[in-house]
Formats: structure tokens, C-alpha cells, sequence
């Protein structure tokens, strides 16, 4: 190739990648704050805030524009101190919070921007992880299967859908994905060792186990892969290349070391017991099989059938089952197009390998420990990057002549499906949350002109943050000037059970007239038969004598978590 063609193919390919970021970075950044807030989101805002559960009024009636105070930016917070913060309120390494704090304390933001700014950063992350599978595909297969793997994740609605999160999904996508262009590098050097090759992949990896625990399953998956590998070509590997990778394994242990102790203490903490079935049975058995299903075609597709009329569901769902069983069958091909090519074919074995060594985990902790990763599509991070790198790999095209008019047309659909998909993402019609505070607060507000109180009980940090996050979008059910008179909202211990918090609930002063509407917000598996017949209430009229707040038996909903109304009137006892 002459020097100017060669000039001119830089300039095409930069300009084509950057086409590609810029349109991930309007995805992940088009209706960023939006969507409200959920319950780990709120725990983000308040670890990266520099705050913590304490900073939360408890066991007292506040107003929401309490809520201004709770969710501003505290200065002067160390990472030691976030990192004590989330030894005790939290089950996740410290620093993703501490960058989020940094990057806070860099924007300023103020009572108006502040959820778009703590999650403007892992939307950054999201655009990293764009370029980083760029370079994993133009490392380990061509450039056109680069620029189709970037092109695939700018509108992957799951990508998009994990950048929109508040959460430390994105940044450890994007190590991840780094740390595979290493293993791939040294793949391609076999008779070659290049110790800054394993240095970064020791290094990188050790950055990601500080960033999130599932990290740790993408380290195992990465050294049993590239240790098979190295065995399986044990004639043409040096031997400098085991002592790489084992000096690395001894390097992140003793990286590791310092946090280790806090690691196995989070393990038995029972913030993850919510992945355990309520009721195991046999259809649990099989359920994380074809959940898995449904979250590789996450990659690709999302459809608006969540909270829609059955016949809405069955029309979309038989579209979905069609699109996979096509998208099933290009991949086939696409497989066996690429695996006759015996320069794709060590780099496919490698990134196949680490998502096969991935899912065995993944079922190891469903089946062994019976916690079922695969209800949640969003733990797909661990692996997404190498299922994108092996679908931009697999679907871009091959030679075979009678396939090429396919192998345009593949490509294009997949783009525009995902295109067409993000959209729905973007907008909420998609990858909903299973607790809806949107929905809880309407449907508490559901008489605008009636004072409202709204008590949550507690036993840990989680259900102070579903409560705040039902808090702040009860707040947008109101004018601002009336909000501080017509609504209050409590938090009530519930460690020692509910007759405690129905004895503390008439105990707490609230300065609202009677008449009022009052709901409780309970654990899941509450039924309206569960909660007493009536409640007593604090009555500002009558400070020696509470009032009367009898059940609403038709005022009884359950999204995620159940909430109760009962009516207070002005009778006393």
C-alpha cells in the first residue's frame, strides 16, 4: 500500500470510529436523568455523596424537602472514610465509589443535576468500553470485525442500559475488555515474551478486583482459558510465559491481601439473599438455563412487553423468538465461515473459552450455592465483552461468494434492530426495575388534594434506599410549594419486628391534620391480612390522644414490595 493510501485509510478508519463513539455517547447520554432512581442507585448517590444511612433522618417524620439536604455533595470526604462507609453498609469494593466522589467534587453538582452527574461517569465508562472492544477485535480478528464489534456494543441495548446506571457495571466491562486484548496479545507471541504484556494484565486485573466482586469471576475464567491454552501448545510456548502468569497470580494475591479479609466477611452478609427462590421448586432448576438465553438476546434486542396487556406481550414475544432463531442460525454460519480461517481460529478459541469458563460459574453459584445470577440480566457484564467481540467477529462476513449478499444484510439488521432497541431504553421502555418508585408514588398520591404520610420500616441500609428512592419521586407527585405541607415520610426500625414498628409508628410526632391518607410500605410476602386493622396515629389537634387510621382493604398494591393504605380520621382514642 502507498504512503498516501495508507495516510488516507487512517483518516477513514478514525473518522468511522469516531462516528461510532459519538453516537454510543448520544445513547448513553440522551434522557440520563430521566429515569428515577433506584434502590443501588440511591446507595450510589449516598456513598459518593459522602454520606450514609446515618445521614438519613430515622424514626422521625421529615419533610421531602429534607430530601434536598440528604442527596447534597459533602466535601472533604476521604476514599478511607467512603471505604468505611461501604465496609459496613455495603458488599462491594471501594473504588468506583471514590472516582464517583472525585468526579462529584469536580462537577459541583447542585439540587437540580445531581442524578445526572453520578451517573454522567459510568456513561463515560460505557463510551470506553465502545473503543476498548474496538481494539479487542482489530487486536485479535480484522478491522472490519472491529468496527462492527464497537458498532454492535454503541447499540447493544444492554450496553446502553448498563451505562444509564449509576452503578459499577461499566468500568469493569471496560477492564475487562482491556485485560482480554492482553491475554490475546500474548496468545498471538507464543515464541515471543514481552513482560509489559503481563504487567498490564496483572494490572489491570488487580484494578477491577477493587471495582467489583465479579471481577474476581472473570480473573478465574481468564487464567483457566489462557492456561489451557499454553498447555494445549505447550511445544511452542516458553516457559517464561508460566512464570508470566504465574508471577501474576502471585502479584494480585498479594495486591489482594489487604481487602481479602473484608471480601470473605461481605460473603456471608445477607444483602444477596434475594437471588435465593422464595419457594424452590423444579421449575427454579431450569429457569436460569433459559434466562441465560433470554439475556444473550438482551445483547442485541429488548422489546417493550414489560407491565403491557397480554396481547401486546405475545405479539412482541413471537417477534423476539423469530429475530433469535434467525440471529441463532447467521451465527451458525458465521461460525463456520470464520473457524475455516486458521488466523481467527486460536483468538475465537480464546474469548469462546473465557465466556464458557464464565457461565460455568455463573452455574456453579446457581446449582451449588442457590443464588440465581441469572435472574438480572445486568451480571452479563462479566462476560458481554467477549460475546460482543465473537458476534462483530462472527457476523461481519466472510468470503464465501454465496453468502455475501447475507453477509451485507446481517450486519445492517443487527445495527438497526439495536439502534431501534436502545431507543426504547433511553426511554423506559425497557430493562424496567422490578421496584417502580415512579409507579408506588402515584399510586400513593392517587388523591392529590388529601395530606399523605408514607412510612417504610427498616433493618438495613437497602430498605432506608428503596424508601428514599420512593421519597424522591413522591416529591415530583406534588407543586414545590406544597409539598412541605401536605406530605411527611418516616423511616421505623423493623429489627426487632413489626409489633415494634407498630408500637413506635403513634409515638412519632407529625404535624399534619387529620384527615390523611397513611401507607405502609412492608417487607415482601405481606398480605393486606398481615398488617393490623388500624393503625393509631399522632394527632397535632390532640397531642394526649392519637387518631384512628383503619385498614383500606381495596387500597392494598404490590410492586416488588408491598404497600398498605389506611385512611386516618379525625376519631380519637
Amino acid at each position: 500500500m502507498r504512503l498516501k493510501e495508507f495516510s488516507t485509510s487512517k483518516v477513514n478508519s478514525a473518522l468511522l470510529l469516531t462516528l461510532i463513539l459519538l453516537l454510543g455517547l448520544g445513547l448513553r447520554f440522551w434522557n440520563l436523568d430521566a429515569k428515577p432512581l433506584w434502590l443501588d442507585e440511591v446507595l450510589t448517590a449516598l456513598f459518593t455523596m459522602g454520606k450514609s444511612s446515618a445521614d438519613v433522618p430515622l424514626n422521625v417524620f421529615f419533610s421531602l424537602t429534607d430530601l434536598e439536604q440528604i442527596f447534597s455533595f459533602r466535601s472533604g470526604v476521604s476514599c478511607p472514610q467512603i471505604t468505611q462507609t461501604l465496609v459496613h453498609e455495603s458488599v462491594h469494593p471501594p473504588l468506583f465509589f471514590c472516582l464517583i466522589y472525585h468526579w462529584l467534587a469536580w462537577l459541583q453538582p447542585n439540587s437540580s443535576n445531581w442524578v445526572w452527574a453520578i451517573r454522567s461517569l459510568p456513561a463515560l465508562f460505557g463510551v470506553g468500553s465502545i473503543a476498548a472492544l474496538y481494539w479487542l477485535n482489530r487486536v485479535a480478528f480484522s478491522p472490519a470485525a472491529a468496527w462492527f464489534g464497537a458498532a454492535l456494543m454503541a447499540v447493544s441495548p444492554f450496553a446502553v442500559y448498563l451505562s444509564q446506571e449509576a452503578r459499577h457495571y461499566t468500568l469493569p466491562m471496560l477492564l475487562i475488555t482491556l485485560a482480554l486484548v492482553m491475554l490475546v496479545k500474548i496468545q498471538q507471541s507464543p515464541r515471543t515474551f514481552t513482560p509489559w504484556l503481563w504487567i498490564s494484565w496483572t494490572g489491570i486485573n488487580l484494578i477491577g478486583l477493587y471495582v467489583h466482586y465479579f471481577c474476581l469471576l472473570a480473573l478465574i475464567a481468564q487464567i483457566g482459558t489462557i492456561a489451557l491454552w499454553m498447555f494445549w501448545q505447550r511445544r511452542e510456548i516458553l516457559r517464561r510465559h508460566w512464570v508470566g502468569l504465574g508471577s501474576g497470580i502471585l502479584a494480585l494475591g498479594a495486591g489482594y491481601l489487604p481487602w481479602f479479609p473484608i471480601f470473605l466477611s461481605h460473603l456471608s452478609r445477607p444483602e444477596t439473599d434475594w437471588l435465593i427462590p422464595y419457594k424452590p421448586d423444579w421449575t427454579d432448576r431450569i429457569a436460569p438455563l433459559y434466562q441465560t438465553l433470554v439475556g444473550w438476546l438482551l445483547m442485541v434486542i429488548a422489546l417493550p412487553i414489560e407491565e403491557q396487556p397480554d396481547s401486546i406481550v405475545y405479539f412482541f414475544g413471537s417477534i423476539g423468538l423469530i429475530f433469535a432463531l434467525w440471529l441463532g442460525w447467521q451465527i451458525v454460519k458465521g461460525i463456520r465461515r470464520q473457524w475455516r480461517n486458521q488466523l481467527v481460529r486460536p483468538p475465537l478459541l480464546l474469548l469462546s473459552g473465557f465466556v464458557g469458563f464464565v457461565l460455568l460459574e455463573f452455574f456453579a453459584i446457581v446449582y451449588l450455592l442457590d443464588k440465581d445470577l441469572t435472574i438480572v440480566p445486568r451480571y452479563n457484564f462479566v462476560y458481554y465483552p467477549a460475546m460482543g467481540a465473537l458476534l462483530g467477529a462472527v457476523l461481519i462476513g466472510g468470503q464465501d461468494q454465496r453468502d455475501k449478499t447475507s453477509n451485507r444484510a446481517t450486519p445492517i439488521v443487527l445495527l438497526i434492530v439495536g439502534l431501534l432497541s436502545s431507543l426504547l431504553v433511553v426511554n423506559g421502555f425497557a430493562f424496567q426495575k422490578s421496584y417502580r418508585p415512579t409507579r408506588v408514588a402515584q399510586d400513593m398520591a392517587f388523591e392529590p388534594d388529601q395530606s399523605l404520610v408514607a412510612m417504610v420500616s427498616y433493618r438495613s441500609p437497602q430498605e432506608i434506599a428503596l424508601g428514599l428512592s420512593f421519597a424522591l419521586e413522591l416529591r415530583k407527585q406534588f407543586p414545590p410549594d406544597l409539598v412541605n405541607d401536605r406530605v411527611r415520610f418516616a423511616f421505623v426500625d423493623r429489627t426487632q419486628g413489626y409489633s415494634q414498628v407498630w408500637r413506635t409508628l403513634p409515638q412519632l410526632a407529625q404535624p399534619l391534620p387529620m384527615p390523611l391518607n397513611l401507607w405502609v410500605v412492608a417487607s415482601p410476602g405481606m398480605r393486606t391480612k398481615d398488617y393490623p386493622s388500624r393503625l393509631r396515629l399522632s394527632n397535632p389537634a390532640t397531642p394526649n390522644r392519637k387518631a384512628l387510621c383503619p385498614v383500606d382493604p381495596e387500597e392494598f398494591h404490590r410492586v416488588g414490595f408491598p404497600y398498605q393504605l389506611f385512611r386516618c380520621r379525625s376519631r380519637q382514642e
